[in-house]
């Protein structure tokens, strides 16, 4: 299997799918998902999962980036049935995303008429722009504001997401309708605001909703199985070297395994 580019997004096709997910990253980091998430992606084609990896550049109209990349992907999907590299009538589709990309699905499972057999949250946060981007305010009408200092004026300066962290909750709490939901939380994730989540969903969905706590911080869905290559003798570094890659692979294949196992609890023993 080959990553290749359809219709503004990243491809992976296994030979036989059984399945197709719609991957959508972090803010920041979604610009290239099948460089920054290829690991994890190409563990999923290799199960038989048809990945759809669907990039996007962060603003503050959240809605929008939902809309244009719920499109881009049904773009991908027609053009794939279109061009016959996906022959079968009828696949499921489940979402997955990892922090922002959580708020993305969620947003389109509560604004937009889509089908789909679940999704898999991981890491979800849903902070307001001032928390979520650093210094934001000196990044955006930086002259208003010295000139506004200079008269002794207090500026009227706000910005925010749309939709806000509360209409978020609000849209999710009235309107989501991904009845199943797998929520992965890392032990080590000082950011993830998932157990603000999980109570809304249960609530909505009571006995769909699965919430996992597995080792790992806010970028374990990152990692690469790094072949760390030793010189011709074992030195210290290379101990410190072959240490943390344990310690991450280890983290990265447990997410894996939740994540398979839940789409297909047959798959993993």
């Amino acid at each position: 299997m080959d990553w290749q580019e359809l219709s503004g997004s990243w491809v992976l096709i296994p030979s036989r799918p059984v399945g197709i997910v719609h991957f959508l990253g972090g803010a920041f980091i979604a610009a290239a998902p099948q460089v920054t998430y290829r690991w994890l992606l190409e563990q999923l084609g290799r199960q038989g999962y048809l990945v759809v990896a669907t990039p996007f550049l962060n603003t503050l109209d959240h809605v929008a980036i939902a809309r244009e990349v719920l499109n881009r992907f049904e773009t991908t999907l027609d053009r794939l049935k279109a061009t016959r590299l996906l022959r079968k009538q009828y696949l499921p589709i489940y979402g997955v995303g990892h922090s922002m990309g959580c708020k993305l699905h969620l947003l389109i499972g509560s604004l937009f008429s889509v089908e789909r057999a679940g999704n898999i949250l991981i890491s979800f946060n849903n902070y307001p722009a001032k928390q979520a981007i650093p210094f934001l305010e000196q990044f955006n009408m930086l002259d208003q504001l010295t000139f506004l200092k200079q008269l002794n004026i207090k500026p009227a300066f706000d910005v925010e997401f749309t939709p806000s962290p509360q209409q978020t909750n609000d849209l999710i709490a009235q309107q989501y309708a991904i009845r199943r939901n797998l929520l992965i939380k890392f032990i080590n994730d000082e950011i993830d605001q998932t157990a603000i989540l999980s109570p809304v969903l249960q609530q909505r969905f009571p006995n769909m909703v699965v919430l996992q706590r597995l080792p790992g911080n806010h970028l374990t869905p990152l990692g690469q199985d790094v072949n760390w290559k030793t010189g011709d003798s074992f030195t210290p570094f290379d101990a410190i070297g072959q240490w943390m890659k344990q310690g991450v692979y280890r983290d990265l294949n447990r997410l894996k395994l939740e994540m398979i196992r839940w789409l297909n609890p047959l798959a993993v023993g």
